[in-house]
């Protein structure tokens, strides 16, 4: 926990499915909502632990990552302020599916997985958008698995990119700190080496320009045309 905690509502009224809740709705939510602080690396819980209480992240970004026997990471996503990180489980009633790890000193809300399920009785327009949210994050899933297994890394690479600037006003990737290439070597099922090659090839190809603080995209029509055709 953490001192002078602040207004939960700011962060969690951004979230579409608890838009729906009314005054009294909110009153049982808030009242549940705790406040928790993580250090850069710290796991904020692990693959198969039970999933008691919803995670929100209010500062900084965490990672959901599956590891392998061998200390071997794929990363399924990064998150951000104001998205829930393991929505699915919670409602499921099911064990995280993955370990998440904080990738720079962060704050999350989290709320107990009962007071939602109650609230989830009570309320037919959040038991509605929860499964367009669910529905969601199973075709990420499929489509994961489709990049995975049918485009090349460099053809993933053009698509993350895109992705990152699809809510930026200018085509420009800001590098924070953590986001190294093993950490992108991970997220696209690769190794460092090959994000290299990936990054110079689209590099010398014109439709990128590669600094050490940003990634600069020049040909979003020549990204999303190499994505489409790997």
């Amino acid at each position: 926990m953490v001192a002078d905690t602040p207004d939960p509502r700011f962060d969690l009224e951004k979230i579409p499915w608890l838009k729906t809740l009314d005054p009294p709705g909110w009153d049982v939510l808030l009242a549940d909502t705790r406040l928790h602080q993580y250090s850069s690396s710290e796991v904020v819980f692990l693959e198969g632990d039970t999933a008691t209480r919803l995670f929100v992240v209010r500062q900084g970004w965490v990672k959901a990552v599956k590891l392998s026997a061998d200390g071997r990471e794929q990363i399924l996503d990064f998150v951000g302020a104001g998205r829930p990180v393991n929505f699915a489980p919670i409602f499921a009633e099911q064990p995280n599916p993955a370990t998440l790890i904080a990738l720079e000193d962060c704050q999350l809300w989290s709320i107990s997985q009962q007071t939602l399920l109650n609230l989830l009785d009570r309320y037919p327009a959040m038991s509605r958008l929860i499964i367009k949210s669910l529905a969601g994050r199973l075709m990420y899933a499929v489509t994961l698995v489709e990049d995975l297994s049918l485009r090349s890394v460099t053809a993933r690479l053009a698509k993350l990119l895109l992705i990152q600037i699809q809510h930026t006003d200018q085509p420009v990737i800001i590098r924070r700190r953590w986001a190294t290439q093993a950490e992108i070597a991970a997220r696209l099922g690769t190794v460092p080496d090959v994000i290299n090659r990936a990054l110079r090839s689209l590099a010398d190809d014109g439709l990128i320009e590669v600094s050490r603080r940003q990634i600069a995209i020049l040909d979003e029509v020549g990204l999303k045309a190499l994505m489409e055709l790997e």
